[in-house]
């Protein structure tokens, strides 16, 4: 015979089991949470052993019903030194953990809920701080349970009624009353389970503020009005915290926009800058052209001063000398060219005028533009030479200030 399985083993298995099904019977929490919910509710029973998670059908106020979890049990609470139990139950709503999930406390059939409460409202829905400022992802079901106990502890939201039995701590229902809306389906809780008792009911003096039944736990009014005195300012100081986080959120939104408009304007500064940065080395070229075209024609210049004075004896044909073989072959062709360009056109006005035949016309025309021809290639390759013995003369001019 083997022995019973582990409690806290059943319920990772029941967990397991009830996240992982698909179909009609799946529950309505989407893939990419269902491990975190797992956790909360393991985190959960661990610190509170006696609420259980369970599924049950929850009806919603338009009649729709849907397959939740939840976590069923008694939360302990710490009163005049003495440790009550209060029945709750924690639903998983649909969008949980996004979401705070919906607490109710679950009165027994001894127990009545305290009206007015800060808390709790007369169908037994918890509103706590913790619930108003639920935060996705760090907020989970083991803060709430101690928040549940922490409020709880100040102001009781249950009290045990008084019944005409001879016993006057009557043993609890762990059953919700007939009048409750919830169906329970499944349950892991394993054997040995021990839920402590409820609140047992207490003879005190009448309370100046209820009706004076019996049944009620009556307190100083003093401690009674430092506690609500207390609970809101703890109210107050979270409405503040948030009105203040909201506040700060906007400051923010407002300081990343305008991190983003400044960014743009650096990238712009920044392309601008380097558009005139080139446009800097474009000029410094020039510059440097322009200079260098200044030092050849100063060159130029003083080499040909002593001329000014001869300027009345100069030859039209000796004025300007080649100062090299390439030039001197650059003016015969560039001579010749234009000498050949004039006797075609003024062969052009002969044949027009009908001085010469037209056979004649084609073979002078054709001769001379076969030497035509030639002297223009020639002054193309010459062109190139001069061209190429320019830049070598210029870069030898560029680096002879460097020079050792």
């Amino acid at each position: 015979m083997m022995p019973p399985p582990n409690s806290a083993q059943y319920t990772q298995q029941f967990l397991s089991s009830v996240l992982s099904q698909r179909g009609p019977s799946a529950l309505p929490y989407t893939e990419d949470v269902k491990w975190l919910i797992r956790q909360h509710l393991l985190s959960l029973i661990e610190t509170y052993p006696s609420l259980q998670p369970k599924t049950a059908t929850f009806t919603h106020n338009d009649g729709r019903t849907v397959n939740l979890l939840q976590a069923d049990g008694t939360v302990p609470m710490v009163y005049q030194d003495v440790t009550y139990n209060i029945p709750v139950i924690i639903w998983l709503m649909e969008s949980y953990p996004r979401h705070s999930p919906l607490v109710f406390v679950n009165p027994t059939r001894d127990m009545i809920i305290k009206r007015p409460h800060q808390f709790v409202n007369p169908s037994g829905v918890v509103s706590i701080p913790y619930l108003q400022n639920w935060i996705y992802p760090s907020s989970n079901l083991a803060e709430l349970a101690r928040n549940l106990s922490h409020f709880f502890g100040r102001d009781p939201p249950l009290y045990a009624q008084r019944r005409s039995t001879p016993n006057p701590s009557p043993s609890p229902s762990p059953h919700p009353p007939p009048s409750t809306s919830f169906s329970n389906n499944n349950s892991p809780v394993g054997p040995g389970v021990v839920i402590r008792p409820a609140i047992p009911p207490r003879a005190f003096p009448q309370s100046p503020y209820g009706s004076g039944s019996t049944g009620r736990i009556m307190d100083d009014p003093s401690e009674v009005y430092k506690r609500n005195a207390i609970d809101k300012l703890v109210v107050k100081l979270h409405t503040d915290i948030l009105g203040s986080r909201e506040a700060r959120e906007a400051d923010m939104e407002g300081l990343f926009s305008a991190q983003g408009v400044l960014r743009q304007r650096e990238e712009r500064l920044n392309g601008g800058l380097k558009e005139m940065q080139d446009e800097k080395e474009g000029l410094e070229q020039q510059l440097q052209m322009v200079l260098m075209n200044s030092d050849v024609l100063e060159g130029w210049l003083r080499e040909n001063e002593a001329k000014l004075t001869n300027l009345g004896n100069v030859d039209v044909d000796t004025a300007f000398e080649p100062c090299d073989n390439l030039s001197k072959q650059m003016l015969d062709c560039t001579a010749s060219d234009l000498a050949i360009e004039d006797v075609i056109y003024s062969l052009d006005k002969a044949i027009q005028d009908g001085t010469i035949p037209f056979d004649q016309y084609l073979r002078n025309v054709r001769s001379l533009s076969r030497e035509q021809f030639f002297h223009r290639a020639t002054a193309s390759k010459v062109r190139a030479a001069q061209m190429q013995a320019q830049v070598a003369n210029m870069a030898s001019r560029a680096s002879s200030p460097y020079a050792l």
